[in-house]
């Protein structure tokens, strides 16, 4: 049987960890230096967050080998 092969756009995206939870960077970053953003929303965009359960279940589809 072939091996499985992983999502390219999703590997590009998204890092699934031991825990379970899937880890992505938040969307509105690359220009942060431009205006129209506030402080506050600067702020909130940097760093990783989780993905909700139910887009959890649905990027796990896509890394067969990850537990």
């Amino acid at each position: 049987m072939p091996k499985l092969k992983t999502k390219s756009g999703a590997k590009k995206r998204f890092v699934p960890k031991k825990s379970g939870k899937v880890k992505f960077r938040r969307a509105g970053v690359r220009h942060l230096a431009t205006f129209g953003k506030t402080k506050k929303q600067k702020r909130h965009l940097r760093g990783t967050d989780h993905l909700t359960p139910m887009d959890e279940k649905k990027i796990k589809e896509c890394f067969p080998y990850a537990r």
